[in-house]
């Protein structure tokens, strides 16, 4: 598979689509090409944040790394490790109890590395010195299965982002203080994704944390993860530029993030093995799904500058809420909501962060009720104000 190339598939066969996807790709004479090889050590990286079910759009569908697995194993590739750490305030453990990945990899004789309790060392990523988890490093070959999906501080994750994961819980904690794109960027240059396997199955494309899924049945394939994200950006509508971790990912030597000379191949699964070409980009048009416009509505009333995860949780379902009675479209202003907002005046701001507003949300974070009730309350008023004669 080149660095230019892009292989989607489409269907409802997780397992097999996943397994015909790594034959399509070639996997198997790239690890050899790198490796020269059949014992290679290879290190499979999904995306287990916490213990969130794949079908609420957060965490990698156990059935794409079985049909990955099953593809090596009949290609004689034995050496299989699947690693992962979940996010800072959630145990490994109980993601893979509610993800169902403990339950795969003891069915499969793969073992799971908990990256959680993994040694790391300090890397210098292309000017930026970062902690890394020794095991990632140390493997021969590491596929990363990351989820296409929204994020509350970075507009999307896919492909660069998910290698998050590779990093110690100290250092996640740094890099939420940096801001994420500039380290996420440079983590680029640190950690080599040799195959990426998109899992664009059902991602919640307005919050990493799940709960509105949209159902796409689509599989990505790709070995350059600048141009995955690029490509994943354009999938949900999302301006490459307002995704600054790609670009630093660019300029740190990781990929190209131009569309324009990559090669799309899109197929469909058809079901008993059978695949049918199509022609296209595969891209989901933000008109194309109601559910999708839907949540590309909320981000066009939100501005949310580093807020943090659970208070962005709780905005979403109260701005959708809105939509829903015909009362969002009387919000003066964006709500804004995040801790770029301390110190600062405006009209509408959601949690202790936007505590000089106007109208304010209080709490750190308000639940989604409270800001549904005051948002509600906010709308009502503006709409008796739109109302009145003159």
């Amino acid at each position: 598979m080149k660095k230019n190339e892009l292989l989607v598939i489409y269907g409802k066969n997780y397992t097999e689509m996943a397994e015909s996807l790594c034959a399509k790709a070639g996997l198997s004479s790239m690890i050899l090409e790198k490796c020269k090889s059949r014992s290679a050590d290879i290190a499979i990286k999904p995306n287990l944040l916490g213990p969130i079910p794949a079908e609420d759009g957060a965490t990698t569908h156990p059935e794409v790394v079985r049909g990955i697995i099953r593809y090596l194993r009949s290609e004689g590739f034995n050496r299989i490790t699947v690693m992962e750490s979940s996010w800072v305030g959630d145990k490994t453990s109980d993601s893979l109890l509610v993800t169902g990945f403990g339950a795969l990899c003891e069915e499969l004789g793969v073992p799971f590395v908990d990256l959680q309790q993994d040694l790391s060392v300090r890397k210098d990523c292309a000017g930026m010195k970062l902690n890394i988890c020794s095991r990632p490093l140390q493997a021969d070959f590491l596929i990363n299965v990351p989820v296409l999906k929204g994020h509350c501080q970075t507009r999307m994750t896919c492909a660069l982002k998910n290698m998050k994961g590779c990093i110690p819980s100290s250092e996640k904690r740094r890099f939420h203080r940096l801001g994420l794109h500039e380290p996420i960027g440079h983590l680029a240059a640190g950690i080599r994704q040799d195959f990426i396997l998109v899992d664009s199955i059902c991602g919640d494309l307005t919050f990493e944390d799940g709960g509105n899924p949209v159902q796409q049945d689509r599989m990505i394939a790709a070995v350059d993860p600048v141009l995955c994200d690029a490509y994943g950006c354009s999938l949900i509508g999302i301006p490459i530029d307002e995704v600054r971790y790609i670009s630093i990912a660019e300029t740190c030597g990781a990929g190209s993030s131009d569309l324009s000379c990559a090669s799309v191949s899109c197929f469909r699964d058809e079901g008993d093995g059978r695949q049918a070409a199509e022609t296209g980009s595969g891209t989901l048009s933000p008109s194309a799904d109601p559910e999708h416009a839907a949540l590309i509505r909320v981000r066009e009333l939100v501005d949310e500058v580093d807020s943090c995860s659970a208070c962005y949780a709780n905005l979403v379902p109260a701005i959708r809420r809105l939509e829903e009675e015909g009362l969002a479209k009387y919000l003066k202003e964006r709500v804004c909501i995040g801790q770029g907002f301390r110190g600062r005046r405006g009209e509408l701001g959601v949690g202790e962060c936007t505590g000089y507003f106007r109208h304010n949300v209080p709490g750190c974070p308000p639940d989604s009720e409270r800001i549904y009730n005051s948002l509600r309350a906010y709308c009502e008023q503006q709409k008796a104000l739109f109302s009145e004669p003159g």
